[in-house]
């Protein structure tokens, strides 16, 4: 790099020509060789390669210098927020580690594919893509720093939207394994804390966070939106009361107002802002949509079920000096309102208030309206933040339950048994919930022996459940250390020859209308006879005896069609369902590209989707040139 600048000839004092003086990259500045340097256009190659030239340059790029801290921003910008502005550090071991982790991630992802990937084969069985359970304890062994693997996946799932679909796919599920292992530890750490202070909005966050850990969800930004619902309050109390003590009490102050009467102008207030200027309601239509129960969700729909509306709207006024306390109504969710001197625990002393309806003032009796039957005086008392959460997470278990059995439903059973067994682990009911799920998935068969056997510490009376759960878990274990070949198909099979599509090809069901991409078939209908009969096959014209396909459907479910019901598609899209990253690395425009798992098992698919896709969509008219019209229905496939 010390390459010699020749100059010109310069007259002396004397009159003498002086010999050309002689320059190098290393008589320059040093923060001028550090702006070079810092270009873009150089890589960490290039700044080790001048590093290593002299001393002054290895002295320049030296590992807590600018060079090295800028070329680090450069290259992982999201990692900005885990530094102090202006922190003086080893960037040049900061750049090897995050450099080392993005390596190892990249080939731990890539090897889950070939360990992991599962053909599924029936409509019965659920798309989840959940057998990759007991295989992030490796992940979590690397010892690699948590933000570094965060920031990596991050960079695989922002790469180019139609290229990497498996590996992001698994990314993406490695990705929710450990943001929701972290969320989990501050739920733990957050139950630890004093009753007292425990908040509700805190711990609804928890829930909302562990129920979507791929979304940017925190409690900052969530308060942050609280502030300006507050401020809005306390803009509509100044025009009615300039001298309100609410307008005085500055954000996380525990000032309660005891006057009643300024209680009440905070009340109307909050009303009034809440339900007739920003339109919050229940969710009537559709109640049993698990973003109900998710405040993020609640903030950005303002709508939601009563124990969603009620943790926003208790938070609020306590903000603002009145204390409401949570009830744990038999089927609707109230908040308890004191009009007599603190303490009371009279049922009549309080005003009840129904923050699904509008903020709706009840008495005692009016709230059995609610629900159609009178209730205890138990039902009207104030329960603590804990079991607003069991109640908040129990709404969110009893809709998996209620679910369809596909990916999503299946995985919201999970997340909320996760949850409530942590906030209450010792409950058989879910525990034997937990660990039948985790059998039906196929999922950490280890786990659900642990599961049965404090199962059966608890409760011993459970030992014929725990017993068949046993047995057959055991039979699982075994059948892990002897996996079955996966079943190679080859077109060119004599029992193959009817088959006319291929893995890859997007489809268009001739009945049903839905789009769809195969990601397998069957020369014939393998399903039972049970199914058979409950959808009709015996109508079609060539019945069960015709080769079905496996389908990915834009809907996001997983179906599975007689070959005389598919056509292909006119013109050709991206299926959005969520499992096609198992099953495929690219979208190529027409048709998607099997990734290498499935290429094994359908060896001959490929050369047979790329050939019909020549004759579908990119057929020549003969006696053109370079650049042919497509026949006119087929002007707009690509």
């Amino acid at each position: 790099m010390a390459t010699p600048v020749a100059g010109e000839g310069q007259l002396s004092l004397n009159g003498v020509i002086s010999e050309p003086q002689s320059k190098t990259l290393t008589d320059l500045p040093t923060e001028l060789l550090e702006h070079i340097l810092c270009f873009p256009v150089l890589r960490h190659v290039d700044i080790c390669n001048v590093s290593c030239c002299c001393k002054r340059l290895h002295d320049v790029c030296h590992g807590r210098g600018k060079v090295w801290g800028h070329h680090y921003r450069l290259r992982w910008p999201r990692l900005q927020r885990f530094y102090r502005q202006n922190e003086c550090c080893d960037w040049l071991t900061e750049y090897k580690t995050r450099h080392r982790v993005g390596i190892e991630m990249q080939r731990t992802v890539e090897a889950i594919s070939k360990r992991f990937f599962t053909e599924v084969r029936s409509v019965s069985q659920p798309c989840i893509g959940q057998v990759l359970g007991d295989s992030f304890a490796e992940i979590e062994s690397l010892g690699m720093p948590e933000h570094f693997c965060e920031d990596e996946l991050l960079f695989i799932l922002n790469s180019d939207k139609r290229k990497n679909l498996t590996l992001k796919y698994y990314a993406k599920k490695i990705l929710y394994f450990l943001r929701q292992q972290n969320i989990l530890k501050s739920l733990k750490t957050f139950l630890e804390q004093p009753v007292e202070q425990q908040s509700a909005l805190e711990g609804a966050v928890l829930v909302d966070q562990y129920c979507n850990p791929l979304a940017d969800v925190t409690l900052d930004g969530i308060t942050t939106q609280l502030d300006d619902i507050t401020e809005k309050v306390k803009k509509m109390l100044r025009t009615k009361n300039p001298s309100h003590p609410s307008l005085q009490i500055a954000q996380g102050d525990p000032h309660i107002i005891e006057d009643f009467e300024l209680q009440r102008q905070v009340v109307c207030a909050l009303n009034s802002v809440l339900y007739e200027q920003l339109h919050y309601k229940g969710n009537d239509s559709d109640y049993y949509n698990p973003l109900n129960s998710y405040i993020h969700q609640v903030l950005l729909r303002h709508t939601g079920i009563p124990i969603s509306l009620s943790v926003l709207y208790m938070t609020l006024a306590r903000r603002l000096g009145v204390q409401v306390e949570p009830v744990n109504f038999p089927n609707h969710f109230l908040l308890r309102w004191c009009q007599k001197p603190r303490g009371s625990e009279d049922i009549y002393d309080f005003v009840y208030i129904d923050a699904f309806g509008k903020g709706k003032q009840l008495k005692a009796k009016e709230c059995e309206y609610l629900i159609g039957h009178q209730v205890t005086a138990h039902y009207y008392s104030a329960i603590s933040t804990t079991e607003v959460l069991l109640r908040m997470v129990g709404n969110l278990l009893n809709i998996g339950k209620r679910g369809e059995g596909n990916e999503k439903s299946y995985q919201l059973l999970r997340d909320s048994l996760d949850l409530y067994l942590t906030i209450n682990p010792d409950n058989v009911q879910y525990l034997l919930l937990q660990a039948r799920l985790y059998f039906h998935l196929g999922i950490w068969p280890e786990k659900v022996l642990d599961i049965l056997q404090h199962i059966q510490a608890l409760d011993p009376t459970q030992h014929a459940s725990v017993g068949y759960l046993v047995q057959h878990t055991l039979e699982h274990i075994q059948h892990k250390k002897h996996p079955a070949t996966p079943e190679v198909k080859r077109r060119s099979a004599a029992e193959h020859l009817e088959v006319q599509y291929s893995v890859g090809l997007i489809m268009k069901h001739r009945r049903s209308g839905y789009n769809c991409v195969i990601y397998g078939w069957d020369p014939k209908c393998t399903m039972s006879q049970e199914w058979i009969n409950t959808m009709r096959v015996r109508e079609l014209s060539k019945g069960a005896k015709q080769p079905f396909y496996n389908v990915l459907v834009q809907d996001g479910t997983c179906r599975y069609a007689a070959q005389e019901n598919l056509e292909p598609h006119s013109a050709p899209l991206e299926i959005g369902h969520p499992e096609v990253g198992r099953y495929f690395t690219e979208f190529a425009d027409s048709h998607y590209i099997a990734n290498e798992e499935l290429q094994i098992r359908y060896p001959e698919d490929m050369d047979e989707t790329l050939g019909t896709v020549q004759e579908l969509y990119h057929r020549l008219t003969p006696g053109a040139g370079n650049q042919e019209e497509a026949p006119a229905s087929n002007q707009n496939d690509h």
